[in-house]
């Protein structure tokens, strides 16, 4: 069972940030989850976003490589390999120079064979029943996005609930998406409680 986190970066999860909202989600993976994953020596994959401009469809200009807010929450010693990282909402789409700080980055393309074969060196085959289990931000946006994708490549998607958060943080709002589709068409909800369980098993 696997662990991958999506875009909990510092320009969305900290209160300098210039995407920042205050997100529940956040507290509970800094003061629960990785704890948990030292104390039980458990990895997160991770995507990380690159959100310069150009960026064709979306004006949003933040999560740049070598300052502050591209910087990720997951600490280093728990990180598994090399993150993946994107620059839409969508994990499949990537640039020329992402997340490199010294040039220019290019016009967004996909890379569906590219974001394949790194799922299956960080997670591992689908036909192997891999689960994997959704962290970060947003429920409603790049985790679901991120969702999609690996239901499309056959692996079971769970979504941890307290996790995760609407872009909103709204809390009314996150118990309706957890609970009717789309969301719910691309990933189970799981709880802290039965995920923690899970892990414990698996170890």
């Amino acid at each position: 069972m696997k662990i991958l986190s999506t875009d909990l970066q510092k320009d969305f999860s900290a209160e300098d940030g210039k995407a920042y909202r205050p997100r529940q989600s956040v507290n509970f993976i800094r003061n629960t989850l990785i704890p948990f994953c030292h104390e039980q020596n458990i990895k997160i994959t991770e995507i990380i976003s690159d959100y310069r401009q150009p960026r064709p469809g979306d004006t949003g200009d933040c999560c740049h490589p070598g300052e502050w807010g591209y910087e990720s929450e997951i600490p280093d010693d728990i990180r598994q390999s090399k993150a993946w990282v994107k620059c839409m909402n969508s994990p499949i789409w990537v640039r020329e120079n992402g997340g490199d700080s010294e040039n220019a980055p290019g016009l967004p393309y996909q890379d569906t064979h590219g974001f394949s074969e790194w799922l299956m060196t960080v997670v591992g085959s689908p036909e192997e029943s891999e689960e994997v289990v959704l962290i970060g931000l947003t429920m409603d946006c790049c985790v679901l996005c991120t969702a999609q994708e690996l239901t499309f490549r056959g692996y079971r998607v769970y979504m941890l609930y307290e996790g995760t958060d609407p872009y909103s943080g709204d809390d009314c709002e996150k118990e309706y998406l957890a609970n009717h589709s789309p969301l719910t068409n691309w990933a189970e909800i799981i709880t802290w409680k039965e995920l923690s369980l899970k892990l414990r098993e698996h170890d």
